[in-house]
């Protein structure tokens, strides 16, 4: 089940079910390249990138962000943000890579990241 965080006229931040903390950022607008993004959306999108990744960092103070966008299956800008740690089950490959190992890395404070960050969200004035 995805779990929508957050939302306004020109974004949205999904949750991406994971054994790490993993959200998405969609531009709302459908739109198939980044730069075919208007300034105003592509601000949002780079201040919204910003405030979680900051958060992630802080809250997990994990080894490492990784920010992806791809778009090949679903040609909708968006981006991938995650936290990686050196014992999560596929680093240091990406999420997509090879698996590495099962079960190392076990988050119990998701539900509760996912609040504080639905908190940051609604209530930056970006």
């Amino acid at each position: 089940m995805i779990k929508r965080l957050y939302e306004n006229s020109l974004i949205y931040v999904e949750v991406e079910p994971s054994s790490i903390a993993w959200l998405k950022i969609f531009v709302k607008k459908k739109t198939k390249e980044f730069s075919s993004c208007d300034k105003q959306t592509k601000i949002m999108v780079w201040n919204m990138l910003d405030l979680i990744e900051k958060h992630m960092l802080k809250f997990f103070k994990c080894d490492k962000i990784n920010i992806a966008s791809f778009g090949n299956y679903l040609p909708q800008v968006h981006f991938h943000i995650m936290t990686r740690f050196k014992n999560d089950d596929y680093f240091p490959e990406p999420m997509w890579g090879i698996k590495q190992r099962d079960g190392k890395l076990k988050l119990t404070n998701l539900e509760q990241f996912y609040k504080s960050i639905k908190e940051k969200l609604t209530n930056a004035n970006l």
